[in-house]
């Protein structure tokens, strides 16, 4: 089936977004979703050690932030390529831009992780163990990163797949990726369970808790949001949206899920493997 046959014109139709920048809400809306989400979360953490403010108003405060965040989102998603889809194709710059964009904002959350992790080096300067260490490396903390590193090894064949031409097979894999994304999210609620319920290692277990939790918990929130993201993914390739030619959404969602990833085992090297190490 050529192009034309689904009403898709290969000329560029970008020349007139060229000559006038489009605009869009979206990216701050999606921003104030964030800002206040992390806003929420803070104070819900500050309720709990003390009265300033009601720890139900933090949590309140985080879900109608995550919740503004993920409309913004939403909308971001619909306005950059759903509208109009089939009666545009974006061109090779545009493509690339995409991408480079992507890449710019993973190096914002380098920085991100970064910090934690500065802060989780800084206090092992001092005494350490400060308190007794909980005993964090599980069975099931190995289970879930094998099942995070087959996850991106599927999101890569199903890429390639793609590139082939091989649809079913791209869809088959694609959502593969996806349930393991969600298998890797559940393991890690039941090990919090584990730890919390059972055995009493919460955020406030001293400096090795609140460090645990934070880095773990941050990075359950980006896996949390690259199953959303492939989910999307997954909605676009079963009505065709993708080919050899236009799998630009494809390719910077994964960048994105292979970063969360490589994240992942540096979380396990230092913080499960590397808290009983004294140096």
């Amino acid at each position: 089936m050529t192009d034309s046959a689904v009403g898709i014109d290969d000329t560029p139709t970008d020349t007139h977004e060229s000559a006038h920048h489009e605009r869009s809400r979206w990216p701050i809306v999606s921003a104030v979703g964030a800002s206040v989400l992390y806003a929420g979360v803070a104070l819900a953490l500050l309720g709990r050690v003390t009265d300033v403010v009601p720890t139900i108003f933090g949590l309140v405060l985080a879900i109608l932030g995550f919740v503004v965040f993920v409309g913004g989102l939403a909308g971001w998603l619909n306005q950059a390529y759903l509208t109009s889809y089939w009666q545009e194709r974006a061109s090779s710059e545009k493509r690339n831009a995409y991408r480079v964009t992507m890449g710019l904002f993973l190096l914002t959350d380098v920085a991100t992780f970064g910090a934690g992790f500065a802060y989780y080096f800084i206090v092992r300067l001092g005494e350490w163990p400060s308190t007794e260490l909980p005993n964090v490396l599980t069975s099931l903390v190995l289970i879930n990163t094998g099942v995070l590193v087959l996850s991106s090894f599927t999101l890569h064949f199903s890429h390639v797949a793609l590139e082939d031409e091989h649809r079913n097979r791209f869809l088959a894999l694609l959502g593969l990726t996806i349930l393991l994304g969600v298998a890797f999210v559940g393991g890690q609620v039941f090990e919090y369970y584990q730890f919390v319920v059972r055995e009493g290692f919460t955020l406030t277990s001293g400096i090795f808790g609140s460090a645990f939790f934070g880095l773990t918990g941050l990075h359950g929130l980006h896996v949390s949001l690259g199953v959303v993201l492939l989910g999307i993914v997954f909605w676009r390739g079963l009505r065709g949206q993708y080919d050899a030619d236009r799998d630009t959404s494809v390719a910077t969602v994964s960048y994105y899920w292979h970063f969360v990833d490589v994240v992942w085992l540096f979380l396990v090297l230092v913080l499960y493997f590397g808290a009983e190490i004294t140096l």
